[in-house]
């Protein structure tokens, strides 16, 4: 059994890597970073559909959040300062404003900074 959460990220998007590159170095989650690519998404029950659509946090006993919930409780795994902010993102009106936020921001990661040709490959959409 893990003891430690994944975090599951789009390794063929040069915006998502550099984003976990920075999270890792700055913010120093508690958890296992993979991309998707590598990941045994099966293992994790976690949809290829939704791990191409979003990032994933999968904990040790296999419950997945994906998107702005993704990253919130990547920032309480951190600690600190990190885990307030984390769990600022979990208050209902935060929480509203974070995933419209990450979707315009996930949504257009082909026009951000260290973007490559698969940032632009959207995969099916989840509501």
């Amino acid at each position: 059994m893990r003891t430690l959460p994944v975090l599951v990220y789009d390794g063929d998007c040069g915006f998502c890597t550099a984003s976990v590159r920075m999270l890792e170095g700055r913010v120093r989650p508690r958890c296992v970073s993979v991309a998707r690519q590598r990941a045994d998404l099966g293992a994790l029950g976690v949809d290829g559909d939704r791990a191409r659509h979003e990032v994933l946090w999968v904990t040790p006993v296999g419950t997945v959040y994906g998107g702005s919930d993704a990253v919130a409780k990547l920032l309480l795994s951190a600690g600190g300062a990190w885990r307030l902010l984390g769990a600022a993102l979990l208050v209902p009106v935060a929480r509203n404003a974070a995933h419209v936020l990450y979707r315009l921001v996930a949504d257009n990661r082909s026009r951000l900074p260290g973007r490559t040709e698969a940032c632009s490959v959207a995969g099916p959409r989840r509501t």
